[in-house]
């Protein structure tokens, strides 16, 4: 019995390898393994973050709204004055937290794939980016954990640069949701907020814009390899207004975290998806990824497929205040022989064929 009171105390104590140490205490009986345990932490790792995306904020919503109608209404008055307060900080470089997002939770996180980030060019603190991700995949999983997180250790593979991941501007509305973003680094993904950071916030800023948007995740599935870039300048302008360098970064592995069900153009399933997708702000994905208990069962839990990012070469951009037509159409182009060469060159060494092509729509 002392040794489990021990082991519990340590649990209260500490978190991530202070959990284990404690639990390696525990008579063998009640133990179940090493490797089961961190196997166990890294799918409530995963699980916290995708739960906090879909529910999170609705949750906060309507428990704030209950408290009203309870003796906690002050609670709420005083939580819903703050939040009116500080309804702009995240237009103005939001409120990142190093601590957040050193938590030891995210590196459980990053070994469930696991999760790599792979630098091939070196970025000068002198300068500012807009990195273009893609995929998008169903929940952008590698642009999280590589920019929202330490896990991948991002400051130490490339010093002096700040990452910002610019995510639904709507999600920065709703309470406590709004904070626990904030904490990562994530910024909504809106002109002022951009702006802020490129114009007003120094240099060796990175702004990260998953590219392909919503409508992108509607076509994502195992095997996949299409990005929709065709016709998605607005970064490429915005960068030019700016005079912020463009990084492409393709994540390997990023569709392959769930399964969906595509519906083909022209069905009434798409049309619909299309329609909740313009009203929502995301897309409405019929998706489903392995079991909590058993591994070849359907649920949330998503699938163990290794994800690496590849952060590729910078393309120099000049400032131009009003950029052409002609000028926008000649960086995006530039973006996508990047990003294309990025793909062709890494594809053969994260388990595709030379003869796998990266499809732009």
């Amino acid at each position: 019995m002392k040794t489990i009171l021990a082991a519990y105390s340590g649990v209260l104590k500490g978190t991530g390898s202070s959990i284990l140490s404690a639990l390696q205490d525990l008579p063998a009986a009640l133990w179940p393994g090493r490797s089961k345990m961190e196997k166990h932490l890294q799918v409530i790792s995963v699980l916290q973050w995708v739960f906090s995306f879909l529910a999170l904020g609705a949750a906060c919503t309507v428990l704030l709204i209950y408290m009203f109608c309870t003796d906690c209404w002050l609670i709420a008055a005083m939580y819903t004055a703050w939040l009116i307060i500080d309804w702009n900080t995240p237009k103005r470089g939001g409120r990142r937290s190093s601590w957040v997002r050193s938590w030891t939770v995210w590196t459980y996180f990053r070994d469930y794939f696991p999760i790599r980030l792979i630098k091939t060019h070196n970025l000068l603190p002198s300068r500012n980016y807009i990195f273009g991700y893609h995929p998008h995949g169903i929940f952008c999983f590698g642009a999280f954990c590589n920019f929202g997180t330490e896990a991948t250790g991002f400051s130490k593979k490339f010093p002096g640069i700040k990452p910002s991941l610019a995510t639904l501007a709507g999600n920065f509305r709703l309470p406590v949701l709004r904070d626990y973003l904030m904490s990562g680094g994530i910024c909504p993904v809106n002109k002022n907020s951009i702006d802020y950071l490129l114009s007003r916030n120094g240099t060796g800023n990175a702004v990260i814009i998953v590219v392909g948007g919503a409508a992108e995740s509607l076509d994502c599935a195992p095997g996949m390899n299409s990005v929709t870039l065709k016709n998605r300048k607005g970064f490429v302008r915005l960068a030019l207004q700016k005079g912020s360098d463009l990084v492409p970064v393709y994540s390997f592995g990023e569709n392959d975290a769930y399964k969906q069900v595509i519906f083909e153009e022209g069905t009434y399933w798409r049309a619909l998806q299309k329609k909740l997708q313009k009203l929502l702000g995301f897309a409405p994905c019929l998706f489903h990824g392995c079991g909590l208990f058993f591994g070849n069962s359907w649920g949330i839990v998503p699938y163990g497929n290794p994800i690496t990012t590849i952060v590729g070469e910078p393309i120099t951009v000049p400032k131009i205040e009003d950029p052409t037509e002609e000028t926008v159409d000649l960086y995006h182009a530039m973006y996508v022989r990047s990003l294309q060469c990025l793909f062709d060159k890494y594809k053969t060494r994260f388990g595709l064929k030379e003869s796998d092509v990266l499809f732009i729509r």
